[in-house]
């Protein structure tokens, strides 16, 4: 257990420098810079202080920040994203929840992206890079997952318009999926980009709230949800739609069954330690 334990605390003492010194950081470029360029160098600065925070804090090589594939990583999992979220919205049109209303401008969705790409990457940092990894450590990847899972959910709680079945919904659909993403492709890239494409999706596409949180500019393509709360995602925004709950658990169990062939407490099973 004591040979568990001391990378444990070793990864635990480094979460908490590491999201220190990037969030001291944050707070400073947001006073210096234009938002975006805030965002993609705080987000730069948090994966170099992960990186060597692993190097010389864990003693060990970050292989899931391994630059080797990232590019493929982020856009296969951007582009699942963006298809999913799609999904979704093409369900509840279907359904006559969905009401498209045309299309707006395109032009600011470069920078749209970007920011999701930088919200995505710090947070799945935190919960997979760290949480899940650390805890998979002590327990194994399945503990992990729902451990991590329920945290995902719990830390959206306090968003606006959330509810106890909104948090649940997101535990769900993003902590199993993000977290079995995770898991199975052995990098951060994957569930990064996933995580990326449906928030850029979500709000800068469809203009729908992102988590409780209502999108300052209307979305590239216009529309409005009317219907009963277990469809539209009320205040919430469709995340906590059961629509969108059975949409991310069926991608999900394809990275599942990949899991459920791992080791119990395999971490990065498929990558050489250095």
């Amino acid at each position: 257990m004591r040979k568990r334990l001391v990378p444990f605390l070793r990864g635990l003492g480094n979460l908490w420098l590491v999201c220190g010194l990037a969030g001291g950081v944050a707070f400073l470029l947001e006073r210096l810079l234009p938002g975006a360029a805030a965002k993609a160098l705080t987000v730069a600065v948090l994966l170099l202080l992960y990186l060597a925070g692993s190097r010389w804090i864990e003693g060990r090589k970050a292989v899931e920040l391994c630059a080797e594939g990232s590019l493929q990583g982020l856009g296969i999992g951007t582009v699942l994203g963006i298809l999913l979220f799609a999904s979704l919205m093409g369900i509840l049109w279907l359904a006559r929840v969905y009401r498209p209303e045309g299309l707006g401008r395109w032009e600011p969705l470069a920078l749209a992206l970007l920011s999701a790409l930088a919200g995505a990457a710090f947070e799945e940092v935190v919960f997979r890079g760290f949480l899940f990894r650390l805890i998979a450590g002590l327990g194994g990847n399945w503990t992990a997952l729902g451990l991590t899972s329920a945290l995902f959910g719990l830390a959206h709680l306090g968003n606006p318009g959330a509810t106890w079945w909104g948090s649940l919904a997101v535990g769900i659909e993003a902590g199993v999926l993000l977290g079995a993403a995770y898991a199975a492709s052995d990098s951060l890239w994957l569930p990064i980009g996933i995580h990326a494409g449906w928030n850029f999706a979500e709000g800068p596409v469809f203009g729908m709230a992102v988590s409780g949180h209502e999108v300052r500019a209307a979305g590239w393509i216009g529309g409005q949800l009317q219907g009963p709360t277990i469809l539209t995602g009320g205040a919430f925004g469709p995340e906590a739609s059961i629509v969108a709950v059975v949409v991310c658990l069926l991608l999900a169990t394809v990275y599942l069954r990949k899991m459920w062939c791992l080791p119990p407490t395999a971490t990065f099973p498929n990558r050489p330690p250095e």
